[in-house]
C-alpha cells in the first residue's frame, strides 16, 4: 500500500461490520497496512457486541445484511450511552436518496458508495477520527471545569454527547435516560429555536425539584447541526451557605436575604420563616449593616452577585 500510516501514539481501532467475506478481507489489510487496529462482525447482532466491547473509533457499516440491517444496527449503537459517540460510516451500493436519507436518519455520520474504494474508506476515516479528537478535547475541557453540557440533535432528539456532570444532572432531574433527551428539553428547545428566529428573547429552562433547580441555557449550534446546552444545578442550602460565607451572616440572616432577593416582602418571610414581619426587618436591618447597603434593591444585587458567581 503506498498510504502512509496516520501518526499516532497507540493504534486507533475500526470496526468493519459486513456479511461479505470478501470485502472484510479486502478493507482489513487495507486498514492494518495504514496502521489502524481491526475489529470485523459478519452481522448486526456481532457488531452490536464488539462496538460494545471493544469502544472502536470508527464503524464502517454495510447498510444491507441479513437480519438485522446496518441501518438498525446504526439506531442501537446511537441508543446506548456507551457507543453512541462513535462515528458510523456506511457502505452501500444503493444510491438512491431514501437510502442516503436513511443512513443519516439512523444516526449516520458518512456513507460511501460500493465498490469500495480503499483510499477513499482511508480519507474518511483520517477525517472523522480529526474531528471526534477535537470533539473529545472539548468535552474534556468542559467537564474539567465543571462545566455541565449536553449536545442535542433535534430532527431525532438524540443525546449526541454529554459531560458525566450533566448527565447526572439530567438523571437527578427527569429519570433515566433511555430514549435520547427528556421531552421537556427538547420542547423547551425548539421553542427557544422559534423565539430566536422570531427576534424574541429566549428564556433558559427553569426545572424545580424539592429545594434543587436546574438551569439550562442555550449556548449555541455547532457545524454538526449540533446544538449545545449549559446546564447548572442550584440549590437552596448551597446559595444560604454562599451568602453566610460571602457577608459572615448567621442562618436566619442568610434564609431573610435569601427571600428577598426572591423578592418577597417582610410578610411574606415572615409566613415562611415562622417569625413576625417585625422580626424580619431587624434581621434585615443587620444584613443592610453587613453588606454596607441601605435598601432591600441594593442587598438584592449584592447578594445576586455573589450567588452568580458560585454559580457560574
Amino acid at each position: 500500500m503506498s498510504q502512509s500510516k496516520p501518526e499516532q501514539q497507540s493504534a486507533d481501532v475500526v470496526l468493519i461490520v459486513d456479511d461479505v467475506p470478501e470485502n472484510l478481507s479486502m478493507l482489513h489489510d487495507a486498514l492494518d497496512d495504514a496502521g489502524y487496529m481491526v475489529l470485523v462482525a459478519i452481522n448486526g447482532e456481532t457488531a452490536i457486541q464488539r462496538a460494545r466491547q471493544g469502544l472502536p473509533e470508527v464503524i464502517l457499516l454495510d447498510a444491507m445484511m441479513p437480519g438485522m440491517d446496518g441501518f438498525e444496527v446504526c439506531r442501537r449503537l446511537k441508543a446506548d450511552y456507551a457507543t453512541q459517540h462513535i462515528p458510523v460510516i456506511f457502505m452501500t451500493g444503493l444510491t438512491e436518496s431514501e437510502h442516503v436519507v436513511a443512513a443519516f436518519d439512523a444516526g449516520g455520520t458518512d456513507y460511501v458508495t460500493k465498490p469500495i474504494k480503499p483510499t477513499e474508506v482511508l480519507a474518511r476515516i483520517a477525517s472523522h477520527l480529526q474531528r471526534a479528537r477535537a470533539t473529545d478535547q472539548a468535552r474534556t475541557a468542559l467537564d474539567a471545569f465543571g462545566q455541565a453540557s449536553v449536545a442535542i440533535t433535534l430532527h431525532d432528539g438524540a443525546l449526541v454527547w454529554q459531560t458525566p456532570s450533566a448527565r447526572r444532572m439530567l438523571q437527578d432531574f427527569f429519570g433515566e435516560l433511555n430514549e435520547g433527551a427528556p421531552q421537556p428539553l427538547l420542547e423547551w428547545l425548539r421553542g427557544i429555536i422559534a423565539a430566536r428566529a422570531s427576534g424574541d428573547e429566549a428564556a433558559p429552562l427553569n426545572v424545580v425539584r424539592d429545594s434543587k433547580r436546574l438551569i439550562v441555557n442555550l449556548s449555541a449550534q455547532t457545524d454538526e447541526g449540533e446544538w449545545l446546552l449549559m446546564l447548572r444545578e442550584e440549590s437552596d442550602a448551597a446559595q444560604l451557605e454562599a451568602l453566610m460565607a460571602a457577608f459572615r451572616l448567621t442562618v436566619r440572616e442568610a434564609e431573610v436575604l435569601y427571600w428577598v432577593v426572591r423578592g418577597k416582602t417582610s410578610r411574606d418571610i415572615g409566613d415562611i420563616l415562622g417569625s413576625s414581619p417585625r422580626t424580619v426587618n431587624k434581621h434585615l436591618e443587620r444584613v443592610f449593616e453587613k453588606l454596607g447597603v441601605e435598601t432591600r434593591t441594593a442587598a438584592a444585587a449584592k447578594a445576586i452577585d455573589k450567588m452568580r458567581l458560585n454559580n457560574p
